[in-house]
């Protein structure tokens, strides 16, 4: 029937439990409590008894139930019952005893005085201190001893009866007819009786399979038993085995589910399967929680974590081919633009405002009233635009207002170009992520990406019991799609993840497990909890102290952190192993060669544009001058004067523009 574990207590009400043969329950756990009237510590009790056990022994055995040679509380009352009727009899004299006959009925005269010394007599016997009340002549002032059945200690060879059952029992207290009961057994001696061995128990362990805690194990031959699985959780239990002594039989949980309570307060998954004993011990990826605790006894904690968020790594982002843009922001960009032009402008404004800007073009030529400017609009431009590029100019400036500009302008070229070279580098070798999520705020705030949990597990019983307005606006949302957002496992929801536009609430350890054995997944945001994972054991279970006592060992040990480290450590991702930078290819910097191009045909196109423009003055020019010509020789020879001709075309040519620079 399974009753006969750790779980149950059974009170025995005959005086006979001590000499019960019980020796096929002593390893099974479970308490057995009773009564013994006989004081088998009592030296003369012990050998009263081996010399009744060997007197047995010599005669015909018989199946009784009960242990070889042990006397009976029957047969040790009826021996203190001789015993008293003898020591009434020897205070009885003058008293004789006549033949009895069955047909008479008159009673024996001596009788009430017999009766009366047998009442006053006393005697230490089997069953303790007898002593008698004169008034009804029942037993009075006598000790009951409250035994308990206890595992350990073996009995090898030949070793006296009360010594065998002291080793199968312990009194834990003492019952008085007077003075009531009074406990001999203090709680450190009860704990050490119940666990100190578990050496002959075979413990039921329920799990599920979860990796890395319990996986299938991968095999050509067909695997049984414990065989079958591996994993973080078949570890640990191997070593809680190899310091408690105990053997196991793992088995999977019949539902699949951690355990959690439904409307009506009922459990079910792993923690259903403590409670109703049927298991042992549950050793799985548990968390510790309230409601858990209140029903189930958990370990100290083997393992630490918290809630995180599971999503797919975002796509990398790779530069563009006019990435060098991107240092600077359009906004600067253009800023920089009107910058230059302004600076340009204000150069030529106070380049002509001022006069020491201006300079005789002929200077062997004192007289000559003709002054020139260098900084021309188009000058000045071009003189910001080398300062910009950090070539310099051919012009310098000469008077102090336009080197304050000048230098001014330097000064802001030199942050620019310092800022935009330092983050240059990142923009062209480091690939960008565009997360569409980094928190769970960035989770509860929208509903385009899709977000749950596993149903009936600790992380959804976390955001369901939560009182922070995050976590349950996060719970509306799941609990309003339970049938898409809330999953049955953990591989149905890595699956989601993969598949569809979907983020998985989950403990962070799984998730660390994942993204190293999966490099399209990866952890958003920082712990939303923190928790525990715990060995489960029904409530009062003798287990549990045990057990924390073997994994608190573990830990100090650095036994658990290895076990971590040899299940979680995967291959690892390549791009998270390459620590050096990546060489620039065309699709970072193939822009540049764009504008070179850009650049190299403008220019080709505007030397055209000058050349055309320039035949056409100078073609303007030789017309001019043809014309002025002929028109002045014409004159000259009509009036016999030509010593002013060169001096009125030439005063004409000015007036039209086509005289300077355009005529050599």
């Amino acid at each position: 029937m399974g009753m006969m574990t750790e779980y149950y207590h059974f009170f025995f009400t005959t005086l006979d439990l001590f000499a019960l043969d019980l020796e096929p329950y002593r390893y099974s756990g479970v308490n057995m409590t009773g009564f013994r009237l006989l004081n088998t510590d009592d030296p003369r009790v012990a050998a009263t008894m081996d010399q009744w056990a060997l007197d047995r022994l010599q005669g015909p055995k018989q199946e009784s139930g009960l242990v070889d040679g042990v006397m009976t509380t029957d047969a040790a009352l009826m021996y203190d019952a001789v015993f008293m009727v003898a020591v009434a009899s020897q205070r009885a004299t003058q008293m004789t005893v006549s033949s009895l006959q069955c047909h008479r009925h008159k009673p024996w005269r001596f009788g009430p005085r017999f009766m009366n010394l047998f009442k006053e007599a006393q005697w230490d016997g089997l069953t303790g201190r007898i002593v008698l009340n004169k008034t009804d002549g029942l037993r009075r002032d006598f000790d009951l001893d409250i035994i308990s059945l206890k595992e350990d200690g073996t009995h090898r060879g030949l070793v006296s009866v009360g010594a065998r059952l002291n080793k199968r029992w312990i009194k834990i207290a003492v019952w008085n007819s007077y003075r009531g009961l009074n406990l001999t057994e203090t709680n450190k001696d009860k704990m050490n009786n119940v666990t100190d061995s578990l050496a002959n128990r075979t413990l039921i362990v329920t799990t599920i399979l979860e990796n890395p805690y319990v996986m299938h194990k991968k095999s050509d031959k067909e695997l049984s038993g414990n065989d079958r699985f591996e994993g973080y959780c078949l570890d640990l239990l191997k070593e809680l085995s190899n310091i408690l002594g105990f053997t196991y039989e793992v088995k999977l949980v019949t539902d699949g589910k951690y355990g959690a309570q439904n409307d009506k307060g009922e459990w079910n998954g792993m923690v259903r399967e403590l409670i109703d004993h049927i298991a042992d011990l549950a050793v799985a990826p548990l968390t510790i929680t309230y409601v858990r605790e209140k029903s189930i006894d958990f370990s100290k904690p083997f393992m630490t974590l918290g809630i995180s968020i599971l999503y797919r790594k975002p796509n990398g982002t790779n530069p563009g081919v006019f990435s060098f843009l991107n240092p600077l922001s359009p906004d600067i960009w253009m800023y920089v633009l009107l910058a230059c032009t302004g600076v340009s402008c204000v150069l030529f404004v106070i380049a002509r405002f001022t006069p020491y800007e201006w300079y005789n073009p002929h200077p062997c030529n004192p007289s000559s009233t003709l002054i020139e400017n260098n900084f021309t609009l188009l000058n000045s431009f071009w003189f910001g635009v080398g300062a910009l590029m950090r070539q310099g100019s051919e012009l310098m400036p000469k008077a102090l207002s336009t080197r304050i500009v000048g230098g001014i302008w330097w000064f802001f070229t030199l942050i620019i170009i310092s800022s935009y070279t330092a983050n240059l580098a990142a923009f062209l070798t480091v690939e960008r992520m565009d997360a569409p999520i980094d928190s769970a705020d960035d989770l509860a705030k929208q509903t385009r990406i899709e977000y749950g949990a596993v149903r009936d597990g600790s992380t959804m019983t976390f955001f369901k019991k939560s009182k922070i307005s995050t976590y349950e606006k996060m719970w509306a949302f799941m609990s309003s799609r339970k049938n898409t957002a809330l999953v049955k496992n953990n591989r149905e929801g890595i699956t989601r993840v993969l598949t569809t536009d979907y983020a998985m609430l989950m403990e962070s350890t799984s998730i660390e497990y994942i993204s190293q054995r999966n490099c399209n997944l990866t952890q958003i945001g920082g712990l939303i909890d923190s928790k525990g994972y715990g060995v489960g054991t029904p409530i009062g279970s003798p287990y549990r102290d045990k057990v924390t006592i073997a994994i608190l060992q573990l830990q100090e040990e650095g036994k658990l952190h290895m076990m971590k480290e040899k299940w979680w450590r995967g291959n690892g991702c390549p791009e998270e192993d390459n620590k050096e930078a990546n060489a620039l290819g065309v699709e970072n910097i193939g822009g540049i060669f764009i504008v070179l191009a850009a650049g190299l045909v403008l220019s080709v196109f505007v030397a055209i544009g000058e050349f055309i423009y320039k035949a056409r003055r100078n073609a303007d020019i030789e017309e001019a001058f043809c014309f002025f010509y002929g028109v002045q020789s014409h004159e000259s020879q009509r009036h016999g004067s030509a010593s002013s001709s060169g001096t009125s075309l030439s005063t004409d040519l000015e007036s039209r523009g086509l005289l300077g620079d355009d005529l050599e």
